[in-house]
């Protein structure tokens, strides 16, 4: 219900959403010890919710961290060349959905051999 009585008085707005101009009006409405224009966006969030006493159900999503598998120039050249056999037959068979997502891999592909050259 809190959640819900935030985003009505904040234009739908989740607090982790707001910009820091809104949040630190925000803040001014509640008494504090501490300086408003000090406080970073986390502990002007972490602050609004402590004083209106708003539990934190959903923590802020992270980005995963995608882990990359290293290749030589010679094996991503190969794979290259396996796409390219693919996107072929695709092009001969009309799948032009198949072509679309073997171009971009094959341009990845390239864009990461083209950087491996270069260090």
């Amino acid at each position: 219900m809190s959640e819900e009585t935030n985003k009505k008085e904040h234009g739908g707005k989740h607090l982790e959403k707001l910009t820091i101009k809104e949040l630190r009006e925000i803040a001014a409405e509640i008494p504090h010890e501490r300086a408003i224009i000090d406080m970073k966006k986390e502990e002007l969030v972490a602050f609004i919710k402590e004083a209106r006493g708003i539990k934190d159900e959903t923590p802020a999503k992270k980005k995963k961290h995608i882990v990359t598998i290293k290749m030589t120039k010679p094996e991503l050249k190969t794979r290259i060349r396996e796409l390219k056999i693919l996107k072929g037959q695709a092009l001969e068979s009309n799948d032009n959905k198949k072509v679309v997502v073997l171009r971009h891999q094959i341009s990845q592909l390239k864009k990461k051999s083209r950087h491996i050259a270069a260090a």
